[in-house]
């Protein structure tokens, strides 16, 4: 273990940490294809998608309570929506986590690649008013908010995703939920999510312990700092980065599967 190599993985922990809290998502979008392709661009050992995962999930366990507590003030977080959705998808996410030792490394992309077009998809579907709607009176239909939570649990399990880049779409284009309580509750949801898919990654013996050490701390200062600068942009500008974040990983993973 280099110095190199803590740089590297601290420098892509923070990066990813950085974007999870301004945009509501655990950062699995954005670090696990950097944590599968730009070690060895460096010369660094590669690592499998089982230990990218594993790390994933552990990391996003801790980018999301940084991301919480910046958000803990505001009227942001939506109790009942975290609830329905956060049980729905601890149960979901701790199966997929807990099987994904059964599944190929083929598998575990494809999965990734198939949640990430899904997304895609769904964040450049138009929006229209929903940031008009008074945070205190947003409502959503409770049962559908908790089934796709359980669906999305189980795939983002099996990749140590948490399911952020997922839920974000789900609570914007299917429940109506507001960017900023979107983005707020879906941290807290994914905090619970991780605990599901974490377990199921230690038990199974697919975390490298060191690696994630260093992606968690540098998960626990970005975080917090993506959160603050989250609060302060546009929404609109918010909703687009995350679309062409999701939509180029998409593009990639897709393409190293094909």
């Amino acid at each position: 273990m280099d110095f190199t190599f803590i740089i590297t993985i601290f420098l892509i922990g923070f990066i990813g940490s950085y974007i999870s809290g301004m945009l509501g998502i655990g950062g699995s979008i954005i670090k696990y294809p950097m944590l599968l392709y730009i070690p060895p661009l460096f010369g660094l050992a590669a690592f499998s998608a089982h230990e990218v995962s594993g790390i994933s999930a552990v990391q996003v366990f801790f980018a999301t309570i940084g991301g919480v507590w910046a958000y803990r003030k505001g009227g942001y977080l939506n109790k009942t929506l975290i609830a329905y959705m956060g049980i729905s998808i601890l149960v979901g996410s701790f199966i997929g986590g807990y099987g994904s030792k059964l599944m190929s490394e083929g598998g575990i992309n494809v999965i990734y690649g198939i949640l990430a077009a899904i997304a895609a998809v769904m964040m450049f579907i138009p929006k229209k008013g929903l940031d008009d709607i008074p945070l205190d009176q947003v409502k959503f239909n409770k049962w559908i908010a908790a089934s796709l939570a359980f669906i999305v649990g189980i795939g983002a399990g099996i990749v140590g995703a948490a399911g952020a880049f997922l839920l974000v779409p789900i609570m914007l284009v299917v429940l109506k939920i507001p960017t900023r309580m979107t983005i707020a509750s879906s941290l807290a949801i994914t905090f619970i999510s991780s605990i599901g898919s974490t377990v199921g990654k230690l038990t199974t013996g697919q975390v490298e312990y060191f690696p994630a050490l260093i992606m968690v701390i540098a998960s626990l200062i970005a975080s917090p700092l993506g959160a603050m600068a989250g609060k302060k942009v546009n929404t609109k500008i918010l909703q687009v980065i995350l679309a062409i974040l999701i939509f180029a990983t998409a593009v990639k993973i897709w393409m190293d599967i094909l």
